[in-house]
């Protein structure tokens, strides 16, 4: 007889949980695993989590009208680092312990970033598609080595893209809200600098910040104005950093060169999202994190938060 009832609701361990069958039933946690495209609902939730003590989430609509509908709920294991779709407030007033999995990601987001930076420069998508259209284009691309990135958010993800960059003899300047890591500067040379600065003088912006009230739409008109006609924007943390509107406007007018985004406002990005029609625009399905290597990684951590959470809350009443 189960202790606890969890509900798995993120994609990307559902069709391997299984495998942690046997360390949950070892700890009395039984769990149910709901239909999911991309994340429940605020409706989804509401329908059913009055039945959870816990849920492994990934982009869930964690709203604070479904926190406090959740009357056996005590913890939040979150796939992944950012937990801005979960109300942290409400659940810290409701006593609910909220997990997540930083570091876990690092690697595999830093060489997208890369990847996508390359491929900006060198326009190498652009050449795919004249190959295989028949022409043979030549663009002439910019190097990285002496080019500057500008990193906003230096923190295990931001700092891995440094890592990387520097072995490309970039030069590097951060933006954060705290002071940059020691070793870090040491290794790689990265200068804090102001936020304004960082858009004026880099030639590609890489945004690695989690999404807050004070990061939302903070890549306005007025940052993209700064980043100038030959600059290039990567986004792989969360889309409502990126005032979209303002982005599609920059690139239609040449206001930047052109931008790399993994992550939208809107997700999946309808079809007819005025960014498919920017040819000077390269677009991801949020799938910056997902490998082999790391979903497995950030499974397992997320399998010891579930764990290791119920285990210091009150146990329950039993669920058969």
């Amino acid at each position: 007889m189960s202790q606890h009832l969890a509900l798995i609701s993120c994609p990307l361990i559902q069709d391997t949980i299984h495998e942690f069958d046997e360390t949950l039933a070892s700890h009395g946690i039984a769990y149910d695993v709901p239909d999911v495209d991309q994340q429940l609902s605020e409706a989804d939730l509401l329908a059913c989590i009055d039945e959870y003590d816990a849920i492994l989430a990934g982009d869930d609509e964690l709203t604070g009208r479904v926190l406090r509908a959740a009357d056996r709920l005590q913890v939040i294991a979150k796939w992944g680092v950012g937990t801005d779709n979960i109300d942290r407030e409400t659940a810290a007033d409701q006593g609910i312990a909220v997990f997540n999995t930083p570091g876990t990601l690092s690697d595999e987001v830093a060489d997208v970033v890369l990847g996508y930076t390359t491929m900006l420069t060198r326009r190498l998508h652009d050449v795919d598609d004249a190959v295989r259209a028949g022409d043979w284009y030549c663009p002439r691309g910019r190097s990285l080595r002496d080019a500057t990135l500008g990193i906003v958010g230096v923190g295990n993800i931001g700092s891995a893209v440094a890592r990387r960059a520097a072995a490309h003899r970039m030069d590097l300047l951060g933006y954060d809200v705290v002071p940059l890591d020691d070793e870090l500067i040491a290794d790689t040379g990265i200068t804090r600098v102001g936020r304004a600065e960082l858009f004026e003088r880099a030639d590609v912006v890489s945004i690695n910040c989690p999404l807050t009230a004070e990061t939302e739409q903070m890549v306005d008109r007025a940052a993209l104005r700064r980043l100038g006609p030959d600059g290039y924007l990567v986004n792989t943390s969360r889309g409502e950093i990126v005032d979209q509107d303002a982005l599609v406007e920059a690139v239609r007018d040449g206001t930047i060169a052109g931008a790399a985004l993994d992550v939208f406002e809107r997700e999946p990005l309808p079809s007819d999202d005025p960014l498919t029609e920017l040819d000077d625009v390269l677009l991801g399905s949020h799938n910056a994190q997902n490998t082999h290597d790391a979903v497995h990684r950030t499974n397992e951590r997320c399998i010891e938060n579930l764990v290791n959470g119920l285990a210091e809350t009150t146990t329950p009443a039993s669920h058969d």
